[in-house]
């Protein structure tokens, strides 16, 4: 298509500000963009859509239209909601590199324009491309006639002979073919793991990879760009059983154009978030603010239908706790990591046997204090006589099993014959793939008892890891299930505790269970006060004493260096100091006390002394 096409469609709401001479350029994609150098995205005529995000002052309109002229696109649309405007610098910069430059008014969103940009440059290609790209709009459209990514996938095996999946960061399968070769989740884990480790390096995609003989087209499904370490631990990908790298041009762009229209479905999958979200901030806040019981329940009421269609209120709830931190020795850039764990805990918290893009909507998450916070409603068996959150007793059927979720024990671990070959091999069958998912996260017991911080650990640390690379932890802490609104302010200092107990551990991805924590936070409240006191003075009193005669703060950078989890950058911000100045506290403290706190059991023993102080 042409750029001038583009302005006979009201409905898009693009008014042109410059470059009416090079309004014949040829269109071949769309690309969303707020990163100040978006080139390694960029293959040439695109549209680049922007919010002005990367704009900071008016000396950025220059070098980032120099790049995108440099990369060959087709022209650049600014939206205005970000500045209410397109500031003149920006349009003074395209037309000095002869770049189109379009205005997108607020009230359309750019999911449109790209949705309309993608179902146009396809439809004029030739032969079997356009009919299946036209397909798949309509398909991917709301209402009764859509069909959702699965059916998208289909036609992508019935008109071109591609097996393929839609996979989450833990190799869940979001969609996938309704016949065909099975993607075991082993596979499918390796997967992502290795498109998550491709993006962290900057690679363009598709990254094609090898996994038991199968070659593996993995393509991004981004809600976005920007700092990959933002979205790379909860966005999708598209998985191709095919080697594309001497497809031609014309192919490829037809799988990118399949990941823009699976990307609006993710979208408006995201949008239904918003009420969970809202739920679970809002309990949060009750329960660390101490609100009554009866409050806290009240809150549960209106959370369980939410969460619970159809079933009523939930006989139990778990907390879980996640952090994501990155290394980045400028304090400015840091990242904020609650934002990012609660992204990832609502892909995470999934059963991987769970398929199709909702399976996330039985989990509440917010996040506070670079924390996110997960709330999990668990149906099935609850205690004898306990009562639910809402105080009313529990009417759940004996021998009820959590819905969507669970599986006897024994399933939990069963692998199908033949579940571990590729695709294309013909062995092992739909039913039997399903089977071969590997340890159920949230069900690895019965009933009421929930997630267990072994087996979440054992499913997610591999491809988690890979993404994390070698600057960045995933830590994990998980709740005891609780019975009533009372528990829910102990289930969440639970989760909390047991996630500094993981933090304390060596690793990229780590996770503790409240079960870890009866041997030292559950029992300091039963330890002699004179055993207190010799503790505490043994570890602390030296650094009090330096403290009182030098002013040196020692004992709050302890602390701060603690609840840091021995993150330096972050450490370093909480107390305001260069790093190097938080080094020598830390180098101080070690020789004061004859420690070494890069050792977890030197870190625990000051928490405790700490924590007993």
């Amino acid at each position: 298509m042409r750029l001038r096409a583009l302005l006979e469609n009201d409905s898009l709401g693009l008014r042109l500000l410059g470059g009416e001479e090079e309004l014949d350029r040829t269109v071949r994609g769309v690309m969303t963009t707020d990163l100040r150098d978006p080139s390694r995205y960029l293959s040439g005529g695109e549209l680049v859509l922007t919010g002005l995000a990367w704009r900071h002052a008016p000396t950025d309109s220059e070098s980032f239209v120099q790049i995108l002229a440099t990369a060959g696109v087709a022209g650049l649309a600014a939206g205005e909601a970000e500045l209410g405007t397109v500031p003149e610098d920006l349009v003074q910069a395209c037309a000095r590199h002869r770049l189109p430059l379009f205005s997108v008014t607020e009230s359309v969103a750019f999911a449109t324009i790209t949705e309309h940009v993608v179902r146009q440059v396809s439809t004029e290609r030739a032969g079997d491309l356009a009919a299946v790209v036209d397909r798949h709009r309509r398909l991917m459209s709301s209402g009764p006639a859509g069909g959702g990514p699965d059916a998208v996938l289909d036609l992508l095996g019935s008109d071109l002979d591609l097996a393929a999946w839609v996979l989450s960061p833990t190799g869940r399968q979001i969609a996938g073919p309704s016949e065909g070769p099975v993607l075991p989740h082993a596979a499918a884990a390796r997967l992502a793991g290795a498109h998550m480790a491709a993006v962290r390096t900057g690679r363009r995609s598709p990254h094609r990879t090898v996994d038991e003989g199968v070659a593996y087209s993995l393509f991004p499904v981004s809600r976005g760009t920007g700092d990959a370490r933002r979205t790379v631990l909860s966005d999708w990908l598209l998985a191709v059983a095919a080697d594309t790298g001497d497809w031609p041009a014309e192919r490829l762009d037809l799988l990118h154009g399949v990941t823009q229209l699976i990307a609006v479905e993710r979208d408006r999958r995201d949008a239904a978030r918003t009420v969970r979200r809202r739920l679970a901030q809002e309990v949060l806040e009750l329960v660390q603010t101490g609100a009554p019981p009866s409050e806290i329940a009240a809150r549960l009421r209106v959370a369980a239908p939410v969460l619970l269609p159809g079933q009523g209120a939930a006989p139990a709830w778990q907390v879980i706790v996640a952090r994501v931190d990155w290394d980045e020795p400028d304090p400015a850039r840091a990242l904020e990591g609650g934002a990012i764990a609660q992204s990832l805990l609502e892909e995470l918290l999934v059963d991987p046997r769970a398929t199709g893009p909702d399976g996330s909507d039985r989990i509440a998450v917010a996040h506070v204090d670079g924390e996110a916070v997960a709330l999990v409603p668990l149906t099935g068996e609850a205690e004898e006589g306990a009562e639910h959150p809402d105080g009313s007793e529990d009417e759940a059927e004996a021998g009820r099993t959590e819905t969507g979720r669970g599986a006897a024990p024994d399933s939990a671990t069963a692998s199908a014959s033949g579940a571990d070959s590729p695709p294309g091999t013909g062995a092992g069958s739909a039913a039997e793939g399903s089977q071969e998912q590997g340890p159920a996260r949230l069900t690895g017991v019965r009933g009421s008892e929930g997630l267990h911080a072994d087996t979440l650990l054992a499913e997610v640390s591999e491809p988690l890891g890979r993404a994390l690379a070698n600057d960045g932890r995933l830590t994990l802490g998980v709740s005891a299930a609780v019975h009533s609104a009372e528990g829910l302010r102990g289930a969440l200092e639970e989760a909390r505790h047991a996630r500094r107990v993981a933090a304390a551990r060596p690793g990229a991805v780590r996770a503790a269970g409240h079960e870890e924590l009866a041997s030292h936070v559950l029992l300091l409240p039963f330890v002699p006060d004179d055993v207190r006191r010799a503790f505490t003075a043994r570890l602390l009193d030296p650094l009090r004493e330096y403290d009182r005669k030098h002013r040196a703060e020692l004992v709050p950078t302890l602390e701060a260096f603690l609840s840091s989890d021995g993150s330096w950058t972050r450490c370093a911000g909480r107390l305001h100091l260069h790093v190097n100045t938080l080094r020598y506290r830390v180098s101080r403290i070690e020789q004061l006390t004859g420690r070494d706190l890069s050792r977890l059991e030197d870190k625990l023993d000051f928490f405790l002394a700490l924590r007993m102080s």
